[in-house]
């Protein structure tokens, strides 16, 4: 009966999230501390064991990957308020051809290279409508297709490493690896942050490079009743020089992450340090600025936190109740090979995403679905870029796609919902056949992985970190203080 009171409190939160409108994580630790009230009243459930809950926590708050939360918050708002994204745009549009559809395409990249910096999809959406509505909108490009450009391309950062969403997704992919890996006994090398970012790596090349196309084709033909100047505007001395500064930067981060020459947190702090270097010689970022700008990163950073401990509690009540037993009964008898059990928990992710954003479904559901999937598949990373372009598809979706209604909202523009379907459906077409390629050929989840990912065997991680995390995560029991582990590589 327990375990069924843990479905009905997953059931309350996505329709809490939908029907009240209020914060994701008050209403995750209302079902939270439903659960344990329940369970305690019942007597089914020892009360005690929610006392492992303070050092779950702080386990959580720990880990040194979760240190990059407030630095890729804190470049987000720069981003916003810097003239860095303009820069770029400007300097897309000085090097690509003189095209109607060159406008468009250079929005795509723009979206492609600072999304992995500005740590959330809303970010994104809001500095890439700050500086492409207009100039779209210039070139003559209908409001529709401006919508679903400013849409895909403030979903790109979620896929190109090292995306916040990528980082959030590896710690919570190793924790259940490392379950899996103890369920069964395998000699399997537990996966880490590094191993999807290279996994991801060929999935969202291959996914760039068709929004790049289909922008290109599908918009070269746009009448433009404004002239061609006004989507190429003379790139100016000053934008040329940020232009190719931040260009140099970013590609630097994004590279020396993805390949492991620079942690996650370095990459960060050197990304935002390099920012505020900008903003101070460009003299946009005078100190009270600055001031008003880390009190916005305080409060995002603080809302993330809270819902990554909100969710945590919540997670520990679901174990305490038994829910994850159930649901691991459930996708061991689902029939078939792996493929099947994919293909079924991978829409049950894609049903949750229809009520839950990228972190949520992080910080709820992969705990829960992914630690029992994995045990009856043994290609983590496959499994993991999967769970990715879900999320990523999630943001997508034309009826409550996050970047979907977001951008809707911010360009405070009533947009027919047809007319947005069809100018979103290539791109949506070209996702869901990534998907299904992917599905499909798992090998393409190994493109980017490199001779040391191949030949590193385990253990991974210390022996330290894998007792925490077995103890944190299969047994809900007080735990005894563990030694601070370096982040994974």
């Amino acid at each position: 009966m327990m375990p069924w009171v843990g479905l009905a409190l997953l059931l309350f939160v996505g329709l809490g999230v939908v029907l009240t409108g209020l914060p994701v994580p008050i209403i995750l630790i209302v079902a939270a501390s439903l659960g344990a009230v329940i369970g305690a009243v019942n007597g089914q459930v020892p009360i005690d064991l929610l006392a492992a809950l303070p050092e779950r926590l702080i386990n959580l708050l720990e880990n040194d990957l979760v240190q990059a939360i407030p630095l890729y918050v804190v470049m987000g708002v720069l981003i916003n308020r810097l003239p860095v994204a303009e820069a770029l745009y400007r300097l897309g549009l000085a090097i690509l051809p003189r095209s109607r559809a060159a406008p468009v395409v250079s929005g795509i990249a723009l979206g492609a290279l600072i999304g992995p910096m500005n740590g959330s999809v809303g970010a994104s959406v809001l500095a890439l409508s700050r500086v492409l509505a207009p100039r779209l909108e210039a070139s003559g490009i209908p409001l529709p297709r401006r919508a679903a450009i400013i849409t895909v391309a403030s979903t790109l950062g979620v896929v190109v490493p090292p995306s916040l969403v990528l980082i959030l997704l590896g710690d919570a992919m190793l924790a259940a690896h490392t379950i899996a890996v103890t369920a069964t006994g395998r000699d399997d090398r537990v996966i880490n942050t590094q191993d999807l970012f290279h996994g991801a790596l060929a999935p969202a090349g291959i996914y760039l490079v068709a929004c790049l196309l289909i922008a290109w084709c599908f918009n070269r033909a746009t009448p433009n009743t404004t002239g061609r100047a006004a989507g190429h505007g003379r790139l100016r001395p000053q934008q040329a020089a940020i232009g190719v500064f931040a260009l140099l930067a970013i590609l630097t981060l994004l590279g020396g992450v993805t390949l492991g020459y620079f942690y996650a947190v370095e990459a960060a702090a050197m990304g935002g340090f390099a920012l505020l270097i900008v903003g101070f010689v460009s003299r946009r970022l005078s100190l009270p600025v600055l001031g008003e700008l880390l009190r916005d990163a305080l409060a995002l950073t603080g809302t993330l936190f809270f819902m990554l401990m909100a969710a945590t509690t919540l997670t520990l009540v679901l174990r305490v109740l038994g829910t994850d037993q159930l649901v691991a009964g459930w996708i061991a008898a689902i029939p078939g090979g792996p493929l099947a059990a994919v293909a079924v928990v991978l829409g049950g992710i894609w049903l949750c995403a229809l009520v839950l954003d990228a972190f949520e479904i992080i910080f709820v559901v992969v705990p829960i679905v992914i630690p029992p999937l994995l045990i009856r598949v043994d290609d983590a990373v496959w499994v993991a870029v999967l769970v990715l372009l879900v999320v990523q598809t999630s943001f997508l979706d034309p009826l409550v796609g996050y970047s979907v209604m977001m951008t809707r909202t911010v360009l405070r523009a009533s947009i027919e919902f047809l007319a947005l379907l069809r100018s979103l459906l290539p791109f949506l077409l070209a996702q869901w056949a990534l998907l299904i390629a992917v599905l499909l050929l798992p090998s393409l989840a190994h493109i980017g992985q490199t001779e040391a990912d191949r030949s590193r065997k385990p253990p991974d991680i210390p022996a330290e970190e894998l007792d925490r995390r077995i103890q944190q995560m299969l047994a809900p029991e007080p735990e005894a203080p563990s030694t601070k582990t370096a982040p994974s590589r």
